[in-house]
């Protein structure tokens, strides 16, 4: 809810706004323009009893040297504000261009044993987003994980990324299972749009109960990512949305629908 907000809030503005819908958690999204504002984030959120669950940490590079500036100054302030986090890691796919599935994947593996490494450095963990492209498919991010043999990095599965999935999620929610930590919601149609409220799709109700019936026991996000409202309407309207799917997901348990 940092980039996408018409209001354009403030950070003591947008933890008023997360208090007063209920929230207790909050995953940190943010652009350049941003950052001279996190430190001060940050302090409002904990004065707000608001955890900060999560950090977006996007690598936009192909060089050696894996973090930019933006990447260096976000790292920097969350060292000396003492923040203990999880790292939402993706990787624009310049990073494996060029480059067969297997040196792919070699190159990832140690991508993200760096990361995972300076993430560790500061008490923080680390966890793959699916961002599209080839690092962004849940199957490579199990690979990378299994070929790492790590069982301290976690896997983020965003509904708004995966209408193209939502035929196999079943399959692939059974390899990701290991390592699934949030599961971000959307309202879901095969054919889009990319983001759409909770409720107004026509698969997200099926997906949800493929989740219960899972043992699923992490996290579930509410995203807001529509710059041109109110992000306090976006979340109403998707918590509202969210309430009506589980209720009716009740009712079709009590029918022995699921």
């Amino acid at each position: 809810v940092v980039p996408f907000d018409s209001v354009k809030r403030t950070p003591a503005d947008r933890a008023r706004m997360l208090s007063e819908l209920g929230f207790k958690q909050f995953a940190y999204d943010w652009r350049a323009e941003h950052l001279p504002t996190f430190a001060e984030e940050i302090k409002m959120l904990k004065e707000s009893n608001i955890k900060l669950k999560s950090v977006w940490l996007w690598i936009d590079t192909d060089s050696g040297d894996i973090f930019d500036d933006n990447s260096k100054e976000l790292l920097r302030i969350i060292k000396e504000n003492e923040v203990k986090t999880d790292f939402w890691l993706g990787f624009s796919n310049k990073h494996f261009d060029g480059l067969s599935d297997e040196r792919k994947l070699e190159k990832a593996v140690a991508s993200v044993g760096y990361i995972r490494d300076e993430a560790k450095k500061l008490g923080c963990t680390l966890s793959l987003y699916n961002h599209g492209d080839w690092f962004g498919e849940p199957i490579n991010q199990v690979r990378i994980i299994e070929r790492m043999a790590a069982d301290d990095i976690g896997i983020v599965y965003n509904f708004h990324h995966a209408h193209l999935q939502v035929q196999e999620f079943p399959d692939l929610l059974q390899k990701m299972l290991p390592y699934l930590n949030t599961v971000n919601l959307n309202g879901m149609k095969v054919e889009g749009p990319k983001i759409l409220t909770i409720g107004e799709g026509d698969k997200e109700l099926q997906m949800l109960g493929t989740l219960k019936q899972s043992g699923y026991g992490g996290s579930i996000g509410i995203i807001c990512h529509i710059e041109t409202e109110d992000a306090k309407v976006v979340l109403e309207r998707n918590l509202k949305g969210l309430q009506e799917l589980l209720e009716e997901m009740d009712d079709k348990t009590a029918l022995g629908t699921y």
